[in-house]
């Protein structure tokens, strides 16, 4: 089983949304659409759903033609797609019956996502009476009614407090140990970090970056050293070359050309009698390539 989405593209007249996109998805897992706003991650998202008509390219699903209204798929939108004056009970049993779930079937999973996610006492409520976090859930639970083989999560933690993104990490975790396929879009890297091994970065449409995470990070070398000592080290680091990215009471941290200029500085600090605190020779995080790649493409 798997997902191929090969060379799509989207134009609206002479604007190209998105511009010849492929990655590959072959096992379970979380895999990382990235970009600025207006990259064209969601464009790219309703086109391997079927909500857009494409261009150009093709979406495979098992070796054939996606068809998303044939398919098991869950689909959690970055805009909230809720009938306002509608109850809560009543939209998760109309979306169960879109996916055809049976309404006995319905009902078990109805109550297991409402009391998973902590909403069971909204069912009667309107949506238009909730939180918008509370919104957030009961489309999250939607998205998981008929327990979806393709799982496709747009932004899913925006605007949550630190309780319920924890809340919704652990039933993304869930989900992965179901071996699902899931693809995720998010402007928090950190989270990328945490769940995703392979990504797409996008930018204007096209895609600036695209591979598993960690061999990016290891083609990338340790390039960051942070530094923290009770002495000031800062003269040591100058007649090193160390160019100084950001000083922060954590450390400062350097942009190092290659792991001998680190090295150095340890044997000048432990010659000068200031040994560190904190010294931490690291690949860039995947903000620090995003910013990089996409400032790169972004230059004129």
């Amino acid at each position: 089983m798997s997902l191929k989405v090969d060379n799509i593209s989207k134009k609206y007249g002479d604007f190209t949304a998105v511009e010849g996109l492929s990655f590959e998805i072959n096992k379970p897992g979380v895999f990382a659409l990235l970009g600025t706003n207006g990259a064209g991650k969601t464009t790219s998202i309703r086109i391997i759903l079927g909500m857009l008509s494409k261009n150009s390219g093709s979406v495979l699903w098992k070796g054939k033609p996606m068809k998303p209204a044939e398919e098991n798929v869950g689909y959690l939108a970055e805009d909230r797609g809720l009938y306002p004056k509608t109850s809560i009970l009543d939209q998760m049993y109309f979306f169960a019956s879109l996916k055809g779930v049976k309404k006995n079937d319905a009902k078990k999973q109805i109550d297991y996502w409402f009391e998973r996610l902590n909403i069971d006492e909204y069912r009667t409520k309107r949506s238009d009476q909730l939180s918008k976090g509370n919104q957030q859930k009961v489309q999250l639970a939607a998205a998981l009614i008929g327990d979806p083989e393709l799982l496709v999560l747009d932004e899913p933690l925006s605007g949550l407090d630190p309780v319920n993104a924890d809340l919704f990490k652990s039933v993304i975790r869930e989900e992965m140990s179901k071996e699902k396929f899931i693809i995720m879009s998010s402007h928090q890297m950190n989270i990328i970090e945490e769940f995703c091994d392979d990504i797409v970065i996008m930018n204007r449409g096209k895609t600036v970056l695209n591979g598993n995470l960690n061999a990016i990070k290891k083609a990338e070398g340790r390039v960051n050293l942070l530094v923290k000592a009770d002495a000031d080290f800062m003269p040591l680091a100058e007649d090193c070359g160390l160019v100084m990215k950001e000083n922060t009471p954590n450390g400062v941290c350097f942009t190092v050309a290659n792991e001998t200029q680190a090295h150095n500085l340890l044997k000048k600090m432990m010659e000068a009698n200031i040994p560190p605190i904190k010294f931490e020779l690291r690949e860039p995080t995947l903000n620090e390539i995003f910013i990089e790649r996409v400032g790169e493409s972004n230059e004129v």
